[in-house]
């Protein structure tokens, strides 16, 4: 089984740049078993249509309008992700949305898709996110390590490993 992680946003636009922060959080500060790639997918756009290619599972964090308060995280099946996508926060998510469509248009056989999503509080140039999104960064973090543990991903701490 391969699996991904995969973190999209736009650094330079403050809270937009979450997923990216996030995946490298988690590299970070993270050991994972080696069925796992992490994958800084920033704004590749359709440039990602290989990754869904190749992986049977793909855990996604990445920004979304919800339409909720700044901070907001919901968990996202394949089946729910065009309905929460409409709003386009970026170019990226255009991408997102063209990914899904061409693996279809193609006969692509997706694998189960999981997208991690956090309502955003600013969206304007910035490198730093803002004080709300970065107090649910463990949020965040413990959703994905549940999510990927429960795909059967082994996620320790380097100070908790054996």
């Amino acid at each position: 089984m391969s699996i991904a992680l995969l973190g999209l946003g736009n650094i330079l636009l403050k809270d937009e740049g979450v997923g990216v922060h996030a995946v490298n959080k988690l590299k970070k500060d993270w050991v994972f078993s080696p069925d796992i790639e992490i994958i800084d997918g920033g704004t590749l756009g359709l440039d990602l249509l290989a990754y869904f290619e190749k992986y049977s599972k793909i855990l996604i964090i990445d920004a979304a309008d919800f339409g909720k308060e700044p901070g907001y995280i919901q968990v996202l099946d394949s089946g729910e992700i065009n309905k929460s996508f409409t709003k386009k926060l970026s170019v990226h998510n255009i991408g997102l949305a063209d990914i899904l469509v061409a693996c279809e248009l193609m006969g692509i056989k997706l694998g189960e898709i999981k997208i991690i999503g956090i309502q955003p509080c600013a969206m304007d140039f910035g490198l730093q996110m803002t004080d709300e999104i970065n107090a649910k960064m463990p949020n965040l973090i413990q959703l994905a390590i549940k999510n990927l543990q429960e795909w059967g991903v082994e996620c320790a701490l380097p100070s908790l490993q054996r």
